[in-house]
């Protein structure tokens, strides 16, 4: 017999650095991603399902490996380090994971949480379809879940390589689909 897949909402770096204009990783059409991303916030809060906030931060007194290739960014208690706009979590069945590189998997107990929640299967949703997207997908897959990408609810500001990232997610790792299949495996 085979067991209904349970779905859990993953929402990557819904931060002020990427949508607050004037911020450090803020780009043009990032702002596209919201009205999907609040829908599918929205449909998990509905019926109940769990919602994972996976956010990039970095202890300010400490060095950090990842500031060989970028900038100090995403320290705790920083602006731009804040959830952005109305993606605050809500509620029992919202919980956040910290991580301090791209994958929400790497180095923190998601997979672990997933598991004992009997979680089988991850919608993905944030930003950046090349990075943090992608790193969290194939750690997802690794880690035995089935991700799930809507494909209206990520974005870059590489656009080339966002779409060569989802071509590789939808072939080897899980499936990137339209926001309304989405919305229907979180219902």
């Amino acid at each position: 017999m085979v067991e209904k897949e349970k779905t859990a909402l993953i929402l990557v770096d819904v931060i002020n650095s990427f949508f607050e204009p004037g911020q450090p990783n803020y780009y043009a059409g990032v702002e596209n991603v919201l009205e999907p991303m609040r829908a599918l916030l929205k449909t998990a809060r509905e019926s109940g399902t769990i919602v994972v906030h996976a956010v990039e931060k970095h202890r300010p007194e400490f060095h950090d490996f990842e500031w060989r290739k970028l900038p100090i960014h995403h320290l705790e208690n920083a602006h731009d380090a804040a959830f952005f706009d109305d993606f605050r979590p809500e509620g029992p069945r919202e919980t956040i994971i910290f991580k301090r590189r791209f994958s929400a998997f790497f180095a923190t107990d998601l997979a672990l949480f997933l598991h004992e929640q009997k979680v089988t299967r991850v919608v993905i949703a944030g930003v950046k379809t090349n990075v943090c997207i992608r790193a969290t997908a194939q750690d997802a897959f690794a880690s035995g879940f089935e991700p799930v990408v809507p494909r209206e609810a990520t974005n870059s500001n590489r656009p080339h390589l966002a779409e060569a990232s989802l071509e590789d997610i939808d072939r080897y790792m899980g499936r990137v689909v339209p926001l309304g299949d989405a919305l229907g495996m979180l219902a």
